[in-house]
């Protein structure tokens, strides 16, 4: 697949009323997941806890893409149908997971590096051939006293950089994921300070670097209160610091800005969603990368007895009814009545 190819995708992963289901859990972070219901953290658990996600009815409506962990893309349905190929025949294009976590950035307290660059160019084109058309790259940024330094945020922004042009050189399009950390008591006002120099680093690192921006994606949190702020802000704040930002930093040659939910509550991450494409047309599509604000209903109910399947996949796509309203600028709070 050629680079002229990849706006393509990028424009079919933003795709109307659609968005992406983040299903790329880390064994450490599905094992936190399952340990909330009970449940051990075996592969079978975990491929039968996707399986249940993806054969979902009618979530095809809602879902452009869905990103697998390593694991998860060479794992099939219990009938043996790998589970790329059961999405791809859906019509929901399959991504992969690139990076492999964080680990302390050497000379920085408390600050992050996102490692995984060794043996990329290899590992993409293995994951081509599995039948993923998109990768995923996360950097991690928090705030604290004297966090982030600029020195944090440049060296991340180079290795977003350079995943993005290595994705694009094997034919996937990059999401390309600079997350500022929800974590801390920081109001709204830093967390935009902080996003808008780590977004304007992370664009100038993609054209140093000759990224197509019509064959990316941008995966950012949203512009909002730290966890612990005692000042909420609430969903029209959210959204008019958080296109305010991204008025400044972003260029409008991307075709598409997909949030994470960053620990947001399923409803906050759909009102705040909501409240951003409710302001009207913008440069880019405002879509959803969600993991969490996706599965958490679906998990709970699920508990990982394949009996209660029925019920989890109903809660898993009354969300993705939501969160495609959100999308659209037409969610209304009284959804979640039977959301529930």
């Amino acid at each position: 697949m050629g680079i002229h190819e990849l706006p393509m995708i990028a424009r079919s992963l933003v795709g109307e009323h659609k968005g992406i289901l983040a299903a790329d859990e880390s064994s450490g972070t599905i094992e936190r997941r399952f340990a909330s219901i009970g449940f051990a953290s075996t592969e079978e658990n975990r491929r039968a806890y996707r399986e249940m996600l993806f054969t979902t009815p009618g979530i095809e409506a809602f879902l452009s893409g869905i990103i697998l962990f390593d694991e998860t893309i060479r794992q099939m349905t219990a009938n043996g149908r790998p589970f790329p190929e059961l999405l791809a025949q859906r019509g929901i294009i399959p991504g992969i997971k690139v990076d492999k976590g964080t680990a302390e950035l050497s000379g920085f307290p408390e600050e992050k590096i996102t490692e995984g660059l060794d043996g990329l160019a290899n590992r993409l084109i293995e994951y081509q051939n599995l039948g993923a058309r998109f990768a995923k790259w996360r950097a991690v940024i928090s705030i604290g006293p004297g966090r982030p330094t600029q020195q944090g945020i440049e060296v991340n922004a180079h290795v977003l950089a350079r995943y993005a042009s290595l994705c694009q050189t094997a034919g996937l399009v990059p999401i390309v994921e600079p997350e500022v950390l929800m974590d801390g008591d920081h109001t709204i006002d830093r967390c935009e300070e902080v996003t808008e120099a780590v977004l304007g680093t992370v664009f100038t690192a993609l054209r140093k670097h000759r990224v197509l921006l019509e064959g990316i994606l941008l995966k950012p949190n949203m512009v909002i209160s730290g966890k612990t702020c005692p000042l909420q802000a609430g969903p029209e704040l959210v959204a008019w610091q958080t296109l305010r930002c991204f008025s400044r930093t972003v260029p409008a040659a991307v075709p598409g800005i997909v949030f994470l939910s960053g620990g947001q509550t399923p409803k906050q991450a759909t009102e705040n969603l909501h409240a951003m494409n409710a302001r009207g047309a913008q440069p880019w599509q405002l879509s959803f990368s969600y993991g969490r604000a996706l599965q958490d209903e679906a998990l709970q109910i699920w508990k990982g007895d394949s009996a209660n399947s029925p019920m989890a996949q109903q809660a898993f796509y009354r969300r993705a009814t939501c969160v495609s309203a959100a999308r659209q600028g037409t969610y209304v709070p009284s959804m979640e009545v039977w959301a529930d």
